[in-house]
């Protein structure tokens, strides 16, 4: 049986993403179209588009060209905005890297790419370094400025034409974000101009909210949650998006109290202080009126509490990076929403629950993997041929490796993961490279590592190790961490003799 959701389905365009995002820039003119949250600092519409049209021809004078990778580790500020789709204008391809990686993990994402520049902020200067020359980076630019990088100032002073590049929307790629998939280690997730297209117009179609909207871009812009759902979708719309460059709960309820927040995109952790912490009651949150829930499953009991506290709606949503990333969304009316599901499918958008063992299609209320078709499908994992086929099958499905089933009304519910993933927060945390950062440790013979529960994260990794030397859980969890972002790091170790294998 194959779900569909009630919307009807949405026209996409054939043009590239940044002409679809920008398309009413000179019509909004002095709108503010970016905030920064912590200074107050305002980019417009209009001075956004001009600030695009400048870097892109400072980079075309450098020799960026369609096709080259611009690799950006950097934290949410407005420049990001500046310099993804100054990329995407000449036909360039931004691959998304965490700021809280380690030099290693960056600088491996930035030779799987093939990246030629990297831009990133003053405080990641010295690991963009070291990354940079490990993955052999030709130019290391800086917001701001800093010692042994280039000013990102000095593109705009370039002058010059923006060179006209034709782009082929369905085949040339304009985000590489990094994700694990159903397992394994990050891969390069290929999406097309027609990719994120889509998912903006599809989007539209939930009526996700509109230019009268003051946006909080608090979750990362590395991710695809924060790139495409806040800010591009914001963008498209016409709506002000104020920016911070992480999460502190002060902070946070500063700026929805300050600015006049009206939508907020969260995940469940941020939720859950929402719901629980004295701060909140120190600020006027009056103008939120809706939070948007995605990234991990938010469950009926907190999703009430939290609406009550704040007296305010809340949607959830479902995808991937893989699927640009929405497929199923909360409806906009709040009486048709059903508490702990992640809603219904996108427009244009196809989905299925099969049988675990056979891969049988199975109708409602029975529990299976869910596996979603449309055109926010990514093209295909970078130099991975094999785990693309593992993915996205023959007739175009996508294999999500969640867990979950549709009521009779056609809502859906994820309910556990088949991907071995642990979910830490809303990050995808491998637990294949934790296992293979275990195995070089010279007292550790074998290790495994689970997802644990935990009411803050959600899941935490734990390790389970087989010991042939000395060695205490502590200096365990310290060789990890030295090795590793910060949100990838074991939390527990627990000795054993064996490691099931079966």
């Amino acid at each position: 049986m194959i779900f569909r959701g009630p919307y009807p389905e949405v026209s996409i365009p054939e043009i590239s993403f940044t002409q679809l995002v920008l398309r009413r820039t000179q019509e909004l003119g002095s709108k503010p179209a970016l905030i920064e949250g912590p200074t107050g600092r305002i980019i417009t519409y209009a001075q956004l588009a001009d600030a695009i049209a400048q870097v892109a021809a400072g980079l075309a004078q450098r020799g960026f060209k369609k096709g080259d990778v611009f690799g950006i580790l950097s934290p949410n500020v407005p420049e990001y905005a500046i310099i993804f789709h100054a990329v995407a204008t000449l036909g360039g391809i931004n691959t998304l890297v965490n700021p809280l990686y380690t030099e290693h993990e960056v600088a491996h994402q930035l030779k799987d790419a093939g990246a030629r520049f990297l831009v990133t902020v003053p405080a990641f200067v010295e690991k963009a370094l070291q990354a940079a020359e490990a993955a052999q980076i030709e130019e290391l630019f800086v917001f701001g400025e800093a010692e042994r990088a280039t000013p990102f100032a000095s593109l705009f002073a370039a002058g010059g034409q923006v060179p006209a590049v034709k782009i082929n929307p369905r085949e040339d790629l304009v985000a590489l974000p990094y994700s694990s998939g159903t397992t394994g280690l990050p891969k390069g997730v290929m999406l097309t101009h027609y990719n994120l297209v889509a998912n903006i117009c599809q989007m539209e179609g939930l009526e996700y909210f509109t230019e009268d909207d003051t946006l909080i871009c608090v979750l990362p812009l590395f991710h695809i949650y924060g790139l495409v759902v806040i800010l591009n979708m914001g963008l498209y719309t016409g709506a002000t998006i104020v920016t911070l460059p992480r999460f502190e709960l002060e902070q946070f309820l500063k700026c929805i109290d300050d600015y006049g927040v009206t939508l907020a995109h969260l995940v469940p952790p941020v939720v859950l202080t929402l719901s629980k912490s004295p701060l909140v009651d120190n600020y006027d949150l009056s103008t939120l009126g809706t939070i948007f829930c995605g990234a991990a499953p938010l469950d009926e009991n907190l999703t009430r509490a939290c609406m009550k506290r704040l007296n305010c709606h809340i949607r959830q949503g479902y995808g991937m990076t893989e699927t640009s990333p929405v497929t199923h969304s909360s409806p906009s009316d709040p009486s048709q929403v059903k508490f702990g599901s992640v809603g219904v499918c996108a427009p244009n958008t196809e989905c299925k629950i099969i049988d675990l063992e056979t891969g049988v299609p199975l109708g409602p209320n029975k529990e299976g993997e869910v596996c979603v078709r449309g055109p926010q499908v990514m093209k295909g994992y970078l130099n991975q041929a094999a785990a693309t086929a593992q993915t996205i099958d023959a007739e175009g499905w996508l294999h999500t490796g969640d867990i979950g089933y549709a009521n009779q009304d056609s809502h859906f519910f994820i309910v556990d993961r088949a991907k071995e993933l642990i979910k830490y927060k809303g990050f995808q945390v491998p637990p294949a490279e934790l296992e293979a950062i275990l195995l070089t440790h010279q007292a550790i013979a074998d290790a495994a590592v689970i997802p644990c529960l935990d009411d803050e994260a959600g899941e935490v990794p734990k390790a389970f190790v087989v010991l042939r030397g000395e060695a205490t859980p502590e200096e365990i969890i310290a060789f990890v961490t030295e090795r590793v972002a910060p949100y990838k790091k074991i939390r527990s170790v627990e000795f054993i003799d064996k490691i099931p294998k079966s």
